[in-house]
């Protein structure tokens, strides 16, 4: 049987037609305008919970307090499309302004609602989380409940909200914008152009070292022309949070993402204890390439590149299938649900100027869908980007059962699903290549993987919280965030690379998130911790599926050390995990190194 023809572009007219300028989606933003307001009244007029009988009426605002929220997910959502597709569409930033007004003033409505919860005395509060009614939702209510207590009284926190939306969100939104505008000049046939950021980041995995020093060069100099812009974003946003932090009385810039991500200092300490003391089977890969690459040392522009100077590449319809036939071995539910994402166009993957730099998976909640943001040129980095989005909509279609107010799960679990649909394409791409050239190139892009979130996600948090250190004391200037950055990639490379990124604090828009903090470890969790569950469904076959499906329900509702106990039998505050973990890599590693001798 042909398989289907597939589509690179997206579907979002399903959705509100007519893009930024859709009537629809104008009508659905002024009836959130008006519900907001409303579900502020309610909450306002809340009457403290006095016994579990009062379960029944928290029970209906809840209702209210979930329909907006997936509402306001969905708007959001949208708008993030249109942004990436199309970094020119002006009228979308004006939504996204919109949008962002709209969510403040949900979060205070919510704060006021929070602030009942901490009001309901302990006893009572406990008849209630366990009461029929709201049992279901015992660790999503406790845990708003938790929050609540460490932070500031409710007018202040409004007042933080209000404040958030012209000075901590709008740093976010100007970085984007300055994103926008900045171009890549690059010579192709004779002919220069300027190329997005994300169609330049592709070449750093051409076969042709020129070309990847060229327009790295291009590239740093882009960024550093425009430093001082970033950098005053970067303080600006990071100045706001730290004012925060220090107003509810969080000493530890880490408080907060830990929080976020249900997860012990403990756990992040041990799985960056056991990384650091294991990276070197990665330096004699970063060695050996080198050789390879007939260099002495790598460069930062090097990392990417393909050994030998050979190109893997595919067409969007081949990675595509070649997707869905891996996938085909390890369920039936991750395959049919696969090939409905192609067939029903739920992905943007065209290669053409104008998009956004980078890749992501966002989700649809009213409408039970997702869309993934990409862009396809074929080398194997892109199929294994595309496997990874698609692990992260799956797990979004995995919660579709579960109530809403449990599918919050957090981002180092959310890398979890995607990270293990990767590694089956991964894996499989070894397994199935047709030369000895081409499994060596495929085995590589696996090393690469571990590289990337064993070093570079690394360098990354060693950046950060070197970073919010030097902030505390004041603005932080352009060359010192560029030696902060060279500072955190040497140490994360082990020292191992001629050459550095000093301006990656610039270009790399996870700095500038300002939905969740200390945007990376949660990778290198979701990484290592996926390892975990690979081997076990190794193990057990198709089978897994099921226990694999089950794990993925709880990532909403639970602590992450008590995830992994309950469905892997693991103490995550122990070295053992993340030992076993890492000697998975190692073992792609000593393969690679085998082989290229």
């Amino acid at each position: 049987m042909k398989a289907a023809t597939y589509v690179e572009t997206w579907d979002l007219d399903v959705f509100f037609e007519g893009g930024s300028g859709s009537e629809a989606f104008k009508k659905y933003l002024e009836e959130l305008a008006l519900d907001v307001p409303a579900f502020k009244d309610q909450a306002e007029h809340l009457k403290v919970p006095q016994s579990a009988a009062d379960s029944v009426y928290l029970d209906k605002i809840l209702e209210k307090f979930q329909g907006i929220a997936k509402r306001m997910r969905q708007a959001g959502a949208f708008v993030g499309c249109l942004q990436a597709q199309n970094t020119n569409d002006k009228h979308a930033s004006i939504l996204r302004g919109k949008i962002t007004q709209l969510s403040s003033q949900f979060q205070n409505a919510l704060a006021i609602f929070d602030q009942k919860l901490v009001k309901v005395e302990d006893t009572v509060w406990t008849e209630l989380v366990n009461s029929e009614t709201l049992a279901e939702l015992k660790f999503a209510l406790s845990e708003r409940r938790g929050k609540a207590k460490n932070k500031l009284p409710i007018e202040q926190e409004t007042i933080i909200n209000a404040m958030s939306v012209d000075g901590y969100h709008a740093w976010g939104q100007l970085y984007d914008t300055l994103v926008s505008k900045v171009k890549i000049p690059f010579e192709e046939d004779g002919k220069m152009k300027e190329l997005s950021v994300g169609q330049a980041a592709n070449k750093f995995s051409s076969g042709d070292r020129s070309v990847r020093q060229s327009v790295f060069n291009e590239w740093e100099k882009a960024w550093g022309s425009q430093a001082d812009l970033f950098a005053h974003t970067l303080n600006h946003l990071s100045g706001f949070r730290l004012n925060v932090y220090e107003k509810r009385g969080w000493d530890d810039v880490l408080s907060e993402p830990l929080e976020i991500n249900r997860m012990k200092r403990e756990t992040l300490d041990v799985m960056w204890k056991v990384i650091s003391e294991n990276k070197q089977p990665l330096v004699n890969y970063l060695k050996r390439k080198a050789e390879l690459l007939g260099v002495e040392k790598l460069s930062w522009f090097d990392l990417d590149a393909p050994i030998g100077g050979s190109e893997t590449k595919v067409s969007y319809q081949e990675g595509a299938e070649f997707i869905l036939d891996q996938f085909s071995n390890f369920g039936e539910q991750l395959t049919s649900f696969t090939e409905k994402a192609f067939a029903d166009r739920w992905i943007e993957a065209e290669d053409r100027p104008g998009k956004a730099p980078g890749g992501f998976c966002t989700s649809f909640t009213e409408s039970d869908q997702s869309r993934i943001f990409m862009t396809f040129s074929g080398t194997p980095s892109n199929i294994a980007t595309l496997a990874h989005e698609l692990g992260h909509a799956f797990h979004q279609h995995a919660m579709a059962g579960v109530h809403p107010l449990n599918r919050n799960y957090a981002m180092n679990v959310a890398e979890t699903a995607s990270t293990f649909a990767e590694m089956i394409v991964a894996d499989a791409s070894v397994k199935k290549a047709k030369t000895e050239e081409e499994r060596l190139a495929l085995l590589e892009d696996k090393v690469q993987r571990s590289v990337a979130l064993l070093m570079n996600i690394h360098g990354r948090f060693l950046f950060e919280t070197s970073f919010y250190a030097e902030r505390k004391k004041g603005i932080v200037s352009t060359e010192k965030l560029n030696t902060l950055m060279e500072d955190a990639q040497r140490e994360a490379y082990c020292d191992s690379l001629g050459e550095y990124h000093p301006h990656f604090w610039a270009s790399k828009l996870h700095f500038y998130i300002t939905g969740v903090p200390f945007y990376n470890f949660p990778y290198t969790f979701g990484y290592l911790f996926s390892l975990g569950i690979y081997a076990k469904a190794l193990e057990e076959g198709a089978a897994f599926e099921e226990k694999y499906i089950a794990l993925l329900k709880d990532t909403g509702s639970m602590q992450v050390e008590d995830l992994a106990m309950k469905h892997l039998g693991v103490d995550l505050t122990k070295e053992d995990f993340w030992k076993k973990a890492v000697l998975l890599t190692v073992q792609d590693v000593e393969e690679f190194l085998e082989a290229t001798k």
